[in-house]
């Protein structure tokens, strides 16, 4: 049940919403009531990469909403009327925590006091793992970037899954054994995928720092024309600076991502362009969000497999062998690397 209070009211979870109703009204919503009985768990992911576990480990054990889809910037999602209700029928809140959804961080954090809500990211990458930043994020969020980091969160997912649905905790347990498996082949082969680009042209530059992890991992240096976080916008500055690192470097490629409007990118060529260095778009990669559901893409193996490959090729590497590991992953979604 949702009861909406007006007024700047409060529930007993202390948790109020703004969101426009028809007629350009104001209310505060409240989540009130925990979920009722269902078949299978509801499980609310709030990103596609952690959704994309849940729905692979937990099977038909489970039924997985993702709450943000392809193209959302976790760092700028507001919350709507309709996901307070998603989540107030959630048996199980999957999020990634270290600040990454953004305005939705309290709201996460209150919900787990009254029903089980886990930071993924936090519980399952260990402190001297994570990456500072500079700016008030203090640590980046990111850490998917780094698949072995990543493959960390599938057993503390499948947990969290198993303890939703105790009478499937076996086939919960096998499948994220299998995934995770999975995912340590995918590191193995992004590494040796991204060590194929000559060492010089080895500059990864994107719209905005999302990369650092991906860049540790692998060995690549990463610069973002934006930080951490997409609230502000890249002042002239930035653009100038980005620019100059090209011209420095000799770079031949700049990429773009899904969920960031391109015209910054476009202005970092117009500059470099202005000073007689040509730079291409390398593609399109795949940062806060994942690809369409139905694409390679939209799988954290498929997002990961897009991106390497984009940037390789655009650098000037070769794509590794794929793994055996991933043949079956490979077949169903028609990529052959």
């Amino acid at each position: 049940m949702i009861v909406i209070f007006i007024s700047g009211t409060t529930n007993e979870y202390g948790l109020t919403m703004h969101f426009r109703l028809p007629g350009a009204l104001t209310a505060l919503l409240a989540i009130v009531l925990p979920a009722a009985a269902h078949a299978q768990p509801n499980v609310v992911a709030t990103v596609g990469m952690i959704g994309d576990i849940a729905e692979t480990v937990g099977g038909e054990c489970v039924s997985v909403t993702t709450l943000m889809g392809p193209g959302t910037d976790p760092h700028l999602y507001q919350a709507t009327a309709r996901d307070v209700q998603t989540f107030g029928n959630a048996d199980l809140i999957l999020y990634s925590g270290l600040t990454l959804e953004g305005q939705l961080a309290d709201i996460l954090s209150r919900l787990g006091e009254r029903k089980p809500a886990l930071a993924v990211s936090e519980v399952a990458i260990p402190e001297e793992h994570l990456l500072a930043t500079d700016d008030s994020y203090g640590v980046d969020p990111h850490v998917w970037m780094d698949t072995g980091l990543w493959a960390q969160t599938v057993s503390v997912i499948a947990d969290a899954l198993s303890e939703s649905a105790p009478e499937c905790a076996q086939a919960i347990a096998d499948r994220a054994q299998s995934y995770e498996g999975q995912l340590i082949a995918l590191d193995q082969w992004v590494a040796q995928t991204i060590a194929s680009i000559p060492e010089t042209q080895r500059v990864l530059v994107t719209a905005h720092d999302a990369f650092s992890y991906f860049g540790h991992a692998y060995g690549i240096e990463v610069a973002g024309i934006q930080g951490i976080s997409t609230s502000a916008e890249a002042s002239i500055a930035d653009i100038r600076e980005t620019a100059e690192l090209l011209i420095e470097r000799g770079i031949p490629a700049i990429f773009v991502e899904s969920t960031i409007n391109p015209r910054t990118i476009q202005a970092v060529i117009d500059a470099a362009g202005r000073q007689g260095h040509t730079v291409t778009i390398g593609g399109e990669l795949f940062a806060d969000a994942m690809g369409d559901p139905g694409t390679p893409e939209g799988t954290y193996i498929g997002m990961i497999v897009s991106n390497t490959l984009a940037i390789a090729q655009a650098l000037g590497g070769d794509p590794a062998p794929f793994p055996a590991a991933l043949s079956d992953w490979a077949a169903r979604t028609g990529i052959d690397p």
